[in-house]
């Protein structure tokens, strides 16, 4: 069989999955959800028995019990017409009930007795204050909100969430710490870390993101999960086109502008009547980034490009059975931009990202209690740093002005190719014995096939960035090729005690990973004792042994009141170590050409945290909600570098090298309040504030080798980390205007955050050389950022509308901080405009929909 390994492999397990599960298929994870009610007589109150219920575009209805009662499990989320009919009664079409993954939606309907037929009765759904069989920290805004938002694209909502950072950082964790989602499945960068790929804003039907108690079924993530539910297909054919550009009337009088445009389509529609569906989105969006008055100085074409899609078909075979196909696919490229290589940014190497994830599912629905899918995914990303091939590379070292400042010749030395290829088989069994129990079984086997080849040389620098230019250069080139796996199971309990009463969630979760690889046995000796020198020889090769982690999960709902809820959760999460600190630099031939500065270790341990938080929700009356949560989250087993120090190592100099090691921990705890509005004629919004601390030891993988560069000592107490934001408050409100007119205002205010104090007059030596060095011991300034979108509907036939919107970024053009000197100096020495965030931006657009 032609092929890797891993794909041998994978199609090997994925036959004999196949016929394993035959006869049941399980259902992805975070995707469905149950429709549940009562249907009785408007007039005498009494239940209606064998009443119909269907929901429309899916072929899955129930009909009502003794009491009235009815559930219909296993529905896709996303927003749905509901049909009520039953025997001398007016029908009744329920519009827009919104179905979230995991939960379940609860409607009440009272039927009119008729003798004849007449119109059906039509009625809007109402989302329910509190979701009652929540116990998480659980936040979700639909597609209607999505397209009210000023926001450029999908991933810029998860900052509007309580106690998540402009950078993505959630409840005091790495921004690398959040797993992205794509209906159900995983669209990660396994090698560096983040999300794999980007989205169109018009093919979200749900945006979520757990920021703590997150259940058994979501695994590899510390600090949150962001999942991003997708449109299916409806019964009718609909077309969206739109653009947005944020130069219309750009000129030499005004430059506040990216030279941005965008352009998306999407089409939905039925192929066969209620069998077969189809569903496309595409984006495509190019700019010259704030900098483009520097760009232009050296290139022509643009400098940021980026296509995104998705295309995804749904046939249901039957009333019971669907097969689903998608791909997703996300094409960028661009340049980085330096301010102190202004005057060389060909010398900064372009880069680029492609990525493709297909994906076959299939659902079954057996019965009432039980119902199943399975899905096989292949997964392609490809990263590229550089031009050409590797030996074009020039690794002589880049020319600086007189003062040390700017880049005036040469390039960076900076060359890379990374593939990933993840072949995915993903299945989850739910079996409800009764309508307030639900037992959920699922697993997940994933099998990579990871490349890489990176040529990186860097100038040594001290701490205040000035480079030393008598000191060799840095190696931290690398190239592997492996074949890990990592798998799952878990099982997920969630049992409510009575009707509309406690919820209970237990859950159980077990992982592994297997690097299927060998790590150096490596000897170090101090030939000099007075030197404080190591040297390193490698003896030979062990392998590296399979990791396991078992997470326990809970957590409980309590109604006090019918309209306060009391919610309850603890823990223990945990997320295995990106590939690249397993691999980079031991491979054997690297090794005996010479020595890495920064080593992979394939034994590292899962990054580990143990969380819990205790909260409430209450009603103030039927459309204003307020919720008060802390939480305290432990950190432990994060992953730093330690550094030796050989007196002989070929490629990397005097310096040494370092290698990842467990040996960091932090904490985080703070206090999160919402105050949000619903179904508001004029206003609906919300108000979120957040009072948070994060210390540790190390905010970032080589801190150790850093500090080792640096001549600093390895700090062993906890200080604030970069991210730790201390106050934050959001605030968002959507209103309704005269002449038909919508405006959404996004306001946030923080506290800044902390940077290191540790000033020099001439860059390379501390003002007080007696000076203590203790990181991040001042703040930056608080920041302030107002967005406004201002929207227009227009009717202009049947079936046919036409909306122009604008939006406002940083209205006021506030200068907000991103980073300080060690000089406490906001853009350092040079003034680098790139430490404020982007100053005030207008764009417009329009979108066409029939």
């Amino acid at each position: 069989m032609a092929g890797s390994p891993g794909q041998r492999t994978f199609l090997r397990f994925a036959f004999a999955a196949m016929l394993t599960v035959a006869w049941i298929s399980p259902l992805r994870a975070g995707t469905t959800g149950i429709l549940e009610g009562t249907i009785t007589d408007k007039e005498t109150g009494e239940p209606l028995v064998g009443a119909s219920v269907s929901v429309a575009g899916t072929g899955l209805g129930a009909a009502t019990d003794v009491e009235g009662y009815f559930q219909v499990s296993n529905i896709e989320a996303g927003t749905y017409d509901i049909r009520i009919t039953n025997i001398g009664y007016q029908q009744v079409n329920y519009r827009g009930a919104v179905i979230r993954p995991d939960l379940r939606t609860t409607i009440k309907i009272e039927m009119v007795q008729s003798a004849v037929e007449l119109s059906p009765v039509e009625v809007t759904a109402e989302r329910p204050l509190i979701q009652k069989d929540i116990t998480s920290t659980n936040y979700s805004i639909g597609s209607k909100q999505v397209d009210r938002l000023p926001v450029k694209n999908v991933q810029d909502l998860l900052a509007l969430f309580p106690s998540v950072t402009a950078e993505g950082n959630v409840r005091g964790g790495k921004s690398s710490e959040v797993v992205y989602l794509v209906d159900g499945l995983p669209m990660q960068d396994a090698v560096g870390g983040g999300i794999g790929g980007s989205l169109p804003k018009s093919a979200v039907t749900e945006f979520s993101v757990q920021s703590g108690g997150f259940e058994a079924e979501y695994g590899n993530a510390l600090s949150g999960v962001v999942n991003i539910i997708t449109r299916r297909g409806g019964s009718a054919h609909s077309l969206i086109a739109r653009v947005e550009k944020d130069d219309w009337l750009a000129g030499d009088w005004y430059t506040q502008n990216n030279r941005s445009s965008e352009a998306e389509l999407t089409v939905s529609g039925p192929v066969l009547a209620e069998k077969l569906f189809y569903f496309g989105a595409a984006t495509y969006q190019v700019n010259d980034t704030r900098w483009w008055q520097d760009f232009d100085n050296f290139f022509n074409n643009r400098i940021f490009k980026d296509l995104s899609g998705i295309v995804k078909m749904d046939y249901a075979l039957s009333n019971s059975f669907r097969v689903t196909a998608q791909n997703v696919f996300s094409l960028r490229s661009w340049r980085d931009y330096e301010f102190s290589w202004r005057f060389n940014l060909p010398g900064l190497p372009e880069r680029s990202r492609r990525s493709y994830r297909s994906t076959a599912t299939f659902t079954h629905t057996l019965s009432k209690q039980l119902y199943y899918s399975f899905n096989m995914t292949y997964y392609y990303l490809r990263t590229r740093i550089g031009e050409g091939d590797k030996e074009d590379i020039d690794l002589t070292p880049y020319d600086l002005d007189f003062f040390l400042t700017y880049v005036v010749s040469g390039s960076r030395a900076w060359w890379a190719d990374t593939k990933q290829r993840i072949y995915t088989t993903k299945g989850d069994l739910v079996f409800q014995p009764n309508p307030n129990n639900v037992l959920k079984f699922g697993f997940e086997l994933n099998m990579y096939d990871i490349f890489s080849d990176v040529v990186k040389y860097d100038p040594q620098k001290n701490y205040f960035g000035k480079v030393l230019v008598d000191s060799p250069q840095l190696n931290y080139s690398s190239m592997y090729k492996y074949y890990p796996r990592t798998g799952s199971v878990y099982l997920q309990e969630k049992l409510e005690v009575q009707k509309d009463g406690a919820v209970v969630n237990l859950g159980f979760r077990w992982d592994f990973l297997d690097p299927r690889s060998s790590r150096p046995v490596v000897e170090y000796t101090q030939p000099d004792s007075g030197t404080g020198n190591f040297e390193s020889t490698v003896t030979g090769f062990t392998k590296a042994t399979l990791k396991q982690q078992v997470s326990p999960r809970m957590g409980l709902s309590f109604p006090m009141m019918w309209n306060l809820v009391l919610i309850m959760n603890y823990g223990h999460y945990f997320q295995f170590p990106l590939f690249d600190y397993l691999y980079s630099g031991i491979n054997p031939q690297q090794l005996a050409s010479g020595v890495s500065v920064l080593v992979g270790n394939p034994d590292l341990k899962p990054e580990r945290t143990h969380a819990w938080e205790i909260g409430m929700k209450y009603g103030i009356d039927e459309r204003t909600l307020v919720s008060v949560t802390y939480f305290k989250k432990e950190f432990i087993d994060q992953i730093d570098s330690k550094t030796f120090l050989p007196s002989k190592s070929r490629l990397a100099g005097d310096y040494g090298f370092a290698e990842y090691i467990n040996n960091a921990f932090a904490d985080a705890e703070g206090v999160e309040v919402v105050l949000s509005r619903t179904r508001g004629d004029i206003l609906t919004g919300s108000i979120s504030y957040s009072l948070m601390k994060t210390e540790g030891v190390s905010e970032y993988v080589d801190q150790g080798i850093n500090f080792r560069q640096w001549g600093f000592p390895v700090v062993n107490q906890p200080y604030p980390l970069s991210w730790d934001q201390l106050h934050s408050l959001k605030v968002n409100a959507d209103l309704k205007l005269p002449m038909d007119l919508s405006c959404n205002i996004l306001w946030t205010f923080s506290t800044g955050k902390p940077y290191t104090y540790f000033p020099s007059q001439d860059g390379f030596t501390p003002d007080d050389t007696t000076r203590a060095f203790l990181p991040n011991n001042a703040r930056l300034p608080s920041s302030s950022t107002t967005d406004v979108k201002f929207s227009k509907h227009l009717d202009v036939g049947p079936g046919k509308g036409l909306d122009f919107y604008g939006n406002i970024s940083n209205l006021f053009n506030n200068r907000n901080a991103k980073w300080a000197d060690a000089s406490g100096r906001i853009g350092g020495q040079l003034g680098d405009p790139n430490a404020y965030y982007e100053g005030r931006r207008f764009s417009f657009g329009m979108s066409y929909a029939f």
